[in-house]
């Protein structure tokens, strides 16, 4: 398995998975044409590809994409000053799901996170994806705050 930042090429394959819930698991791998590649899209993954504090990271094997995550490093003064890694986006095949691929992945994201001296890693999770909060707390993730959110558009 390859644990690597995404490519351009990744952009269609990586859309298809955010596109997946936490339903039952489909019975083959995501389609790209669910997702088409907009505008917006590219300029989103040029602008992550570009800014040294944010990583388009999928997990693979043999050359097939199943899992993809981002993380975002913050600058703070909280932490003695080290900054934190946000996890955003984590999916997992959904067709893979359940044999330990999404555990892996967040470690080597853990990983990649203390690497890089951040003082903890944090996320956030739509109250919808309660499959996925169990995974996260199986994880060792707590429950510390409440978020909250202001839509913009």
């Amino acid at each position: 398995m390859i644990f690597r930042p995404a490519t351009r090429q990744d952009l269609p394959a990586v859309l298809a998975l955010l596109a997946q819930d936490d339903g039952p698991a489909a019975a083959g791998p995501p389609e790209p044409a669910r997702e088409p590649v907009s505008e917006a899209h590219e300029l989103a993954f040029a602008a992550i590809e570009a800014d040294p504090r944010n990583e388009m990271l999928i997990l693979e094997e043999g050359g097939v994409l199943l899992g993809c995550l981002q993380l975002t490093y913050i600058p703070g003064l909280g932490q003695g000053g080290r900054e934190r890694a946000l996890v955003e986006a984590v999916r997992i095949r959904a067709d893979r799901r359940g044999g330990g691929l999404g555990a892996r992945l967040m470690e080597l994201a853990a990983d990649r996170a203390r690497e890089r001296g951040c003082g903890l890693i944090q996320l956030t999770s739509s109250k919808r994806r309660t499959a996925a909060h169990r995974f996260y707390e199986r994880l060792g993730y707590t429950r510390s705050h409440e978020g909250f959110k202001l839509p913009l558009v």
